[in-house]
Parts: structure tokens; C-alpha cells; sequence
């Protein structure tokens, strides 16, 4: 048997399938209300995921909106509160509830995970981030979440390590996800703009060249990558693809959502794992 055909017994002692992992893009806060080609590649994964693998017994969410200073921060909270942050969107968006629970034996098993150095911290709670693409994903809030932050004192390659490190969960039932921009540059923003600009296309199509071919270290080393200045400003949002590559290692790629936005985001998901 593979390492990509284990089975692994889920919360209810049911033999079950190796979890995926995932990596989403989610751009604007809006993504909660739309109803496009979007979200319909996510609501897609969901079910597929539901259908291929069951249900999660929980998400491990590695957030580009939660950027610790200090060290890495693990949520222990059985009630994590959904957290608004953003700001100047329409009141609906602010009225959306997305009540999901925490999940403290996930979030106590991580911390004691070889490879990773954390520390609960239950301060911060489900953000936007996470929130906007699982209302596709999991619309009714039936999958807890614990949230991990993105650790600013890591380089990329000690990102996927820690990545790697997390592998083991998905064969213990937990789908581990990770949500960003591969390409996020709010400051060359054009809202006008339905489709990427060149310099967007042209990095978005090198990390996807190399994340199908499973060249982790070109990703990893995505800042000599030609616009990488463009595309990743700040490490925040690119990151968590990293994580996502190393709990996957060596796995093949699913490629969905594979456009850009507004100029300067990309929405390309990945995930690894399903053909398991």
C-alpha cells in the first residue's frame, strides 16, 4: 500500500481515506456572498471531498490573515469567534454568519507534533481568510476549524517543513487547508479589471508549471521567479501554498479556479491528494 492509499479511522472509528490538502485562493471578502464560476469550484471541492474522502473530522486552516509575530499560534478553542477583518464592505457581508465550531483535540495535537514549534493562542478566531471560501466548501458549518498562523519569523523552506510536519494529520482524518494569493498586490489593484495583467499571468503560470511538476524548491525559492516583486509584495498570502506543498510532498496536483482578478490576484487552487 502507498502513502497516498493509506486508511486512517476517522472520529466515528470508520476506516476512511487519506485526507487532502488544500490550498485556496479567496481575494476579496465578497467571494462569501458571490455566486460564480468561483465558488462554484469550490462548493465542487467540497462535495468532492465529502463524496471521495468523507467528512473531515476537522480543518486544520493555515490563514495568510493570521500573521504572527513571535512564533507560531495554534487555536485550542471550542468556540472560536468569526472574525470580521475588513473593513468598507456592504453591511451583508458583515451579517453573514458562518458558526463553525473549534475543535481543541486538533488544535492540542498539532502542538505536540514533532517538527512544529507552537503555542496555543485562542486570542484570534476564524477570519475571513478561512471563513469566505468554506461558506462554498462547507456551507453548512458542519466541519469544525482550528486555525494555525502563518509565522513571519520563518523563511519558505522552514514554511514547508512545518508543512511536511503536517502531513500525518490528513491520515487521522483532518484536511489540512491552506488559503492565500498566489499572487496578491493590493497596492496595483484595477477594480475595472476582470482578468490579470501580464506581469500576474506570467508569475502565476511559473508557480503552477512548477507546483505540477513537483518542483517544491522552485516554488520555494518563488522570489527569483520573474515578477516575483509584483506578484508577492509581502510574503503573507503566498506562504501558506508552502505549507500546503509540504503536507503534500510529492503528491499530484489539482488544479482549480485558475484565474486572476482585478489586475494583480490570482485565485489558482490547488489540491493534492485526490487521486488517491
Amino acid at each position: 500500500m502507498t502513502e497516498g492509499q493509506q486508511q486512517s479511522s476517522g472520529g466515528d472509528g470508520a476506516a476512511r481515506r487519506r485526507m487532502p490538502a488544500v490550498f485556496v485562493g479567496h481575494g476579496s471578502p465578497m467571494l462569501a456572498l458571490n455566486h460564480d464560476e468561483l465558488t462554484d469550484g469550490l462548493a465542487a471541492m467540497g462535495a468532492r471531498i465529502r463524496r471521495d474522502f468523507g467528512t473531515p473530522r476537522a480543518i486544520l486552516a493555515v490563514s495568510a490573515h493570521w500573521y504572527s509575530h513571535g512564533g507560531t499560534r495554534v487555536q485550542t478553542s471550542a468556540k472560536p469567534r468569526q472574525i470580521y477583518d475588513m473593513y468598507g464592505f456592504p453591511q451583508a457581508l458583515y451579517d453573514l454568519r458562518y458558526p463553525v465550531a473549534g475543535f481543541p483535540e486538533l488544535g492540542r495535537r498539532v502542538l505536540g507534533l514533532p517538527g512544529v514549534s507552537a503555542r496555543a493562542d485562542d486570542e484570534w478566531g476564524i477570519d475571513h481568510g478561512v471563513w469566505t471560501p468554506l461558506v462554498h466548501m462547507f456551507p453548512d458549518a458542519d466541519v469544525p476549524v482550528v486555525e494555525m498562523s502563518v509565522d513571519d519569523g520563518l523563511a519558505p523552506r522552514q514554511c514547508y517543513e512545518v508543512g511536511r510536519a503536517l502531513a500525518t494529520l490528513r491520515d487521522e482524518g483532518y484536511l489540512v487547508l491552506g488559503s492565500g494569493n498566489v499572487v496578491h498586490n493590493l497596492f496595483e489593484v484595477q477594480w475595472d479589471n476582470p482578468h490579470g495583467t501580464s506581469a500576474a499571468d506570467a508569475f502565476d503560470a511559473a508557480v503552477r508549471d512548477r507546483v505540477e511538476a513537483r518542483d517544491d524548491a522552485g516554488v520555494i525559492d518563488y522570489a527569483h521567479l520573474p515578477h516575483a516583486r509584483y506578484a508577492v509584495p509581502t510574503p503573507d498570502h503566498f506562504l501558506p501554498l508552502l505549507y500546503v506543498l509540504g503536507a503534500s510532498a510529492g503528491e499530484r496536483s489539482f488544479v482549480f479556479n485558475a484565474v486572476r482578478q482585478q489586475g494583480s490576484v490570482s485565485m489558482t487552487s490547488y489540491a493534492f491528494g485526490l487521486d488517491a
